[in-house]
């Protein structure tokens, strides 16, 4: 990045972007299931790819073997086959990572939810006037209203002067030239 420039928020497009990023890689793993009548051990010392193609398979990449994925636990436990070398879902990412991965999405998806909770609360208070504007706001009002009162007092004290004296402004000074 240039110094100098200023670095603005985040686009709203790149949310959906790794959504669908996902979704693709998630695609073709569901297209080729097996039935979930196939048992997962018919595929072990084979490939990966064979193995993944039922989705409650489990394949261990350290001895070669087709697992069923334990259901009743989240993860995998260490007994059946390590995190490092399990895969689930695609052969390309390991569990460890997948976890991680899920987990740093899951958190900056709160994060910015939260984010955007607290922006849109700033913005709601900050459109209403708090107590001490709305106390300026009435005593500034207050203020033109006593000052026009005195304005229109001062008014007709001097024109009450101006007739005392005849000085009385006529409203159409030229009204008597007019006549002749």
């Amino acid at each position: 990045m240039a110094p100098g420039v200023a670095r603005g928020p985040t686009p709203y497009w790149r949310l959906p972007l790794g959504g669908a990023a996902l979704l693709l890689l998630l695609i073709p793993v569901a297209a080729a299931q097996e039935p979930p009548g196939a048992a997962c051990s018919q595929n072990t010392n084979k490939t990966c790819e064979e193995c993944l193609k039922n989705v409650s398979c489990l394949w261990c990449n350290t001895n070669k073997a087709c697992l069923d994925y334990p259901v009743t636990n989240i993860l995998p436990p260490a007994s059946l086959c390590k995190l490092s070398s399990a895969r689930w879902g695609v052969c390309w990412v390991n569990f460890e990572a997948l976890i991680i991965t899920m987990s740093v999405v899951g958190g900056a998806l709160l994060l910015g939810i939260a984010i955007c909770c607290c922006c849109c609360c700033r913005r709601k208070r900050s459109r209403k006037p708090d107590r001490s504007e709305e106390k300026a706001m009435r005593e500034r009002e207050e203020r033109r209203i006593r000052q026009e009162e005195r304005r229109a007092e001062m008014k007709t004290r001097h024109d009450e002067i101006r007739k005392k004296y005849g000085l009385f402004k006529e409203e159409n000074p030229y009204a008597r030239f007019e006549n002749n």
